[in-house]
């Protein structure tokens, strides 16, 4: 049984979340305000979370960014904000997806499911080896973590996932729709997730762009020395 948790400062949103994924087998917890969410989160886990952005106190970006670094499932924005500014802007403090309101139940239901696939593929065994190494960068499956140079990298569980996943495909060249179908789990939802990312792991990897480089056109290819014989594409060196 999956176990959610569900923040919204809207009474008839969460019954009606509730409602929904209770009817669906799932134990569904619920939190008024970012204050109650923090001393749940202090006490229990999740397999998703279902964040709301605008409640008074601690707001749903807020309270992403407290917890995101000890918290490893999936969080999700339901919000009322919906320019592409809102939601690169809640995908970039660690959120894994964001849904606009009003959204239809079809689509809330879609989305939860797709993240729990993820969540579930995530936690199996990578093979053949569960510890990848390219250059200065490797990921150890079983413990989750990332080094780069030897020091460890905090990493968000879609960065991780995406890192490992590009890794084990070092040296082809992977589209952004295709890394959104093998790392969220999905063909639904925003392909933009990606290039936020891709920047993230950048920014905390590789600042130099020596191993993630971008194939105009095509998309997103992992390097390192075993790999800069593949062909296909012309690789950006900035």
């Amino acid at each position: 049984m999956s176990k959610i948790l569900v923040v919204d400062d809207d009474l008839s949103i969460r019954e009606l979340i509730s409602d929904l994924l209770t009817d669906r087998g799932m134990e569904v917890r619920c939190a008024v305000s970012g204050e109650e969410a923090l001393g749940i989160l202090s006490l229990e886990s999740f397999d998703l979370i279902l964040l709301d952005i605008m409640m008074g106190g601690i707001s749903g970006i807020e309270l992403c960014q407290k917890v995101r670094d000890s918290v490893s499932c999936p969080i999700i924005f339901i919000s009322a904000k919906n320019t592409v500014g809102d939601i690169v802007g809640g995908l970039g403090v660690g959120a894994d997806d964001y849904i606009t309101k009003p959204f239809s139940l079809e689509e809330l239901s879609a989305r939860v499911d797709a993240h729990l696939r993820s969540r579930l593929r995530s936690a199996a065994p990578f093979t053949p080896s569960n510890i990848i190494k390219i250059g200065g960068i490797s990921v150890d499956a079983d413990a989750r973590t990332a080094l780069r140079d030897g020091k460890e990298v905090e990493l968000s569980t879609r960065e991780f996932d995406m890192l490992a996943y590009m890794m084990r495909n070092a040296g082809q060249t992977l589209s952004k729709e295709k890394i959104f179908r093998e790392v969220w789990g999905t063909s639904y939802g925003d392909m933009g997730a990606v290039a936020i990312n891709i920047k993230n792991l950048r920014e905390k990897l590789d600042p130099e762009r020596k191993y993630i480089k971008t194939v105009w056109g095509s998309g997103y290819r992992f390097v390192g020395h075993s790999a800069y014989s593949e062909g296909g594409g012309e690789l950006e060196e900035r």
